[in-house]
C-alpha cells in the first residue's frame, strides 16, 4: 500500500492504491478539513442536508469534530457531533467517488448550508 500526500492550504488529501482479486483498483481516501460558518451550527436541518448529500455517493463517508468520528450517512450519528459555529470538521471519504463526495460536502458546509443568505437578509432588516 502506498500513500501520497497532497499539501494544500485548506485540505489534506491521501491517495491509497490497493490490489483486489488480480486487478488493480484505485481507491481514493480523501480527507479535508472545513469550518462551520453558519450562525446556529450543525442543527437538525443542516445535519439532514449533510446526511442526504453523503448518501448520494457510494463511498464510505465519515465526519469528525476532533473528538468524535461518525458515519456521515446517519442522521443520529451526525447530530452527536454537536458542531457549533466555528467547529472544524474533518470530512473523510473512501471509495470510487470519494473526491466528489468530499468536495460537495465541503461546499455545503462552507456555504453555510444555505443559511448564510438568511443571516444576511436578517441583518439588513435589523439595521
Amino acid at each position: 500500500m502506498s500513500w501520497v500526500r497532497n499539501p494544500s492550504a485548506r485540505s489534506t488529501t491521501n491517495l491509497r492504491a490497493d490490489r483486489c482479486e488480480n486487478r488493480d483498483i484505485e481507491l481514493a481516501a480523501i480527507e479535508t478539513e472545513t469550518t462551520i460558518v453558519n450562525k446556529y451550527g450543525l442543527h437538525a436541518r443542516p445535519a439532514m442536508q449533510l446526511v442526504e448529500m453523503a448518501n448520494k455517493y457510494g463511498s464510505k463517508v465519515e465526519v469528525s469534530n476532533g473528538v468524535l468520528t461518525v458515519d456521515a450517512k446517519s442522521i443520529m450519528s451526525v447530530m452527536r457531533l454537536a458542531a457549533t459555529k466555528g467547529t472544524v470538521l474533518k470530512i473523510t471519504a473512501d471509495g470510487a467517488d470519494a473526491e466528489q463526495a468530499v468536495a460537495s460536502l465541503v461546499r455545503l458546509v462552507e456555504e453555510g448550508f444555505g443559511e448564510m443568505e438568511e443571516e444576511t437578509d436578517t441583518a439588513a432588516v435589523e439595521t
